[in-house]
Formats: C-alpha cells, structure tokens, sequence
C-alpha cells in the first residue's frame, strides 16, 4: 500500500503536539504529566474533566473511570476538534475495556504509569488517528464525486426524456451550457434535477 510520508507522525512533530491529561492529580496523573513533558510535548492537566477544552487537542490521555465516564463523554462530544484518544486503565476487565471502547481510544496503558511503553502508545495513537483522518478525507471525495455523478446521470437522462437527445447529446448539452454560464457540468446537472423535482411535485405525494 502506498504510503503518504507527508500525512504521517514524526517524531521531530513531539514538541508541536497539544496534549491534554484528565486524570485526577494522584502519583499515577502527576507521573504522567511528568513523563509527557520530559518526552517534549506540551502537556496540559484538567480535574476534575471540564467541560470543554481549552483550545486545539491533538491528543487526549484520559483515566478510565465509571466515576467520570459521563462527563468525559460529553467533554469529548463537545471537543472543537476530535483529539486522538490514549485511555489510562487500572484493570482490565470487560467493564472497563468497555468504557475504553465508548471514548473510542487509540491506545491503552495501564497503571502504574511507567515511561516504557509511553511514548510508542503515544506515537501509534497519533499516527493512527492522522491515517483515519486522511482515510475518511478520501471517503468524502469519492462520496461527493459519486453524488456528482449520480446527478450528471440523473440530468441527462431527464434532457434525454424531454428532448429526445441520445446520452453522447445530452452530457455535450449538459457540457455547453456548463461553458456558457462560466460554471461546471456538475452545477448544471444540480440545476437540471432540482428543476425536475420541482416541477414533478405532487402534494399528494409528499
């Protein structure tokens, strides 16, 4: 598979990421702060979770706790910007891999925070998240050109009803009228559909 370097995490980004720790400031939240900023990033502490963040998140390290669970939930619904999620677990059993998978984290480490394995579930977190980022990107555009093409079907066929046009006709129509009102194929087809609605309207239908 292809892969786009310039999409990618690297490590030399450390220092530029915005990171935010919800964890209460026990050892384990106070070691974790520590960690974060010898590895070089900037790190921010919130507790108890606030109900927004202030400002741009990149990454959000965040205890799991059925205690905080609902207002992290909402912390994360109201977030500007989706930050990649790094959940911090004391067990792991069904019920709290279940709360990991609501917040829909990235990685997971466990307590006592340790510096080994930190900073690799913090570069996998971030690169992933970045990977899905650049993934659904692409799914919108082939989402908005399939749409474009559904309607550029959709018109010609409608030219081909109502003017008797063969489908080579009907796209040079669609094509022409594009040129002449200085716009694109897929602008016009829009027109041509949404006039057709229009004039198909049946109250008794709707």
């Amino acid at each position: 598979m292809k892969r786009d370097k310039a999409h990618a995490f690297a490590l030399k980004d450390l220092r530029e990421l915005s990171v935010h720790v919800v964890h209460a400031p026990d050892e384990d939240g106070l070691a974790l702060l520590d960690h974060l900023r010898r590895i070089g990033c900037k790190a921010e502490a919130h507790w108890p979770p606030p109900e927004r963040l202030p400002g741009h998140a990149d990454l959000l390290f965040v205890a799991i706790d059925r205690e905080i669970h609902a207002q992290v939930t909402k912390l994360l619904r109201r977030a500007e910007t989706a930050p990649a999620v790094v959940a911090v677990v004391d067990y792991e059993n069904p019920a709290t891999l279940q709360l990991v998978l609501e917040t829909r984290s990235f990685a997971v480490i466990g307590k006592p925070i340790r510096p080994f394995g930190l900073l690799a579930n913090l570069v996998v977190a971030r690169n992933t998240f970045l990977e899905l980022e650049k993934l659904q990107g692409r799914l919108s555009t082939l989402e908005a050109k399939l749409a474009s093409e559904r309607n550029i079907a959709k018109a010609k066929s409608i030219l081909m009803e109502f003017q008797g046009l063969s489908e080579a006709e009907a796209y040079r129509s669609l094509r022409a009228q594009a040129m002449a009102k200085r716009t694109t194929i897929e602008e016009i087809a829009l027109a041509i559909v949404h006039a057709n609605d229009l004039l198909n309207f049946r109250p008794d239908r709707a």
